[in-house]
């Protein structure tokens, strides 16, 4: 259902404001779908937000990495990561275990729940892609693909 504040804002904006508005409706309701629609109350792990599904993807990816190479890769304020990190790991997602050559280190895993939450995530993640872009031929989503980048790099450029 469509909130009262998503019609209000629609279409503000005219021209470069508007694509941007339009990219920026899409991921929230993608992201919304996403996070909203997936049971992951497997183990009591209850409901995982944007920013802990971002991390166990992080872990999932670089496992044994520690809290502060969070930090670095995210920018996140170290707090803020200390807090998301102890989160994961009271819902059993995370483990931490002692680094075998400096013990004043933890390197942080994902927990055997951890992995299937986080899979199972990425696998609905596929799933409502692959439904959104339904519509669109190979050729319309190479084509979307390339001016998106193309956004991408001209901001990226802009922020050096």
């Amino acid at each position: 259902m469509e909130k009262e504040v998503d019609k209000v804002n629609r279409f503000l904006s005219s021209g470069e404001g508007e694509v941007m508005e339009a990219m920026h409706t899409i991921m929230h309701l993608y992201r919304s779908r996403k996070y909203g629609a997936l049971p992951i109350d497997a183990g009591g792990a209850g409901e995982i937000s944007h920013m802990e599904s971002k991390a166990l993807g992080y872990f999932a990816r670089r496992p044994g990495a520690t809290q502060r190479d969070l930090v670095q890769h995210s920018g996140r304020d170290k707090a803020q990561v200390t807090r998301l990190v102890q989160g994961l790991r009271d819902k059993g997602l995370l483990e931490a275990r002692q680094d075998e050559h400096d013990r004043r280190s933890t390197r942080l895993f994902l927990s055997p729940q951890g992995a299937t939450v986080f899979a199972d995530m990425h696998r609905h993640g596929q799933q409502l892609a692959a439904r959104a872009l339904a519509d669109l031929s190979l050729e319309e989503r190479g084509q979307l693909a390339g001016l998106l980048a193309k956004v991408e790099a001209r901001l990226r450029a802009e922020q050096d």
